[in-house]
């Protein structure tokens, strides 16, 4: 069973930065992804970015391209995302989650993909 612990949400400003960790209790398998995933009060959890575990590809939503950087640590097991320029409606839940990637190895943004979760981190902006 994979275990994942975040942290570092916070109240930040608008057009500030914050970084998010995800500790990872172990990798399963050579087609492994990490993704990083929200949820504000009255609407649906959606993905903002993943990244293989084999190779560091990475993804990302839309809405935060160019603000937000996923990023890894190999030696300590943990799974970054940095934000910056962040906006209030940038204000959510975040939450880490694990899964496998497809057979071509692309990780998805979607919750489905996604079995193992985190607790969440909370991350407030304020205008």
């Amino acid at each position: 069973q994979v275990q994942l612990v975040e942290s570092g949400g916070a109240p930040v400003q608008a057009g500030g930065s914050l970084r998010l960790s995800c500790s990872v209790s172990e990798y399963v398998g050579r087609s492994f992804c990490v993704g990083w995933f929200r949820q504000a009060p009255g609407k649906e959890r959606e993905g903002v970015a993943s990244m293989n575990r084999n190779g560091g590809r990475t993804y990302y939503a839309d809405s935060v391209t160019g603000r937000v950087t996923i990023s890894q640590d190999n030696a300590k097991n943990t799974v970054y995302l940095q934000m910056n320029s962040l906006k209030p409606e940038d204000a959510a839940m975040y939450y880490c989650a694990a899964g496998r990637s497809d057979s071509r190895g692309v990780c998805s943004l979607f919750v489905g993909a996604f079995p193992y979760w985190g607790q969440g981190t909370q991350v407030t902006v304020s205008s």
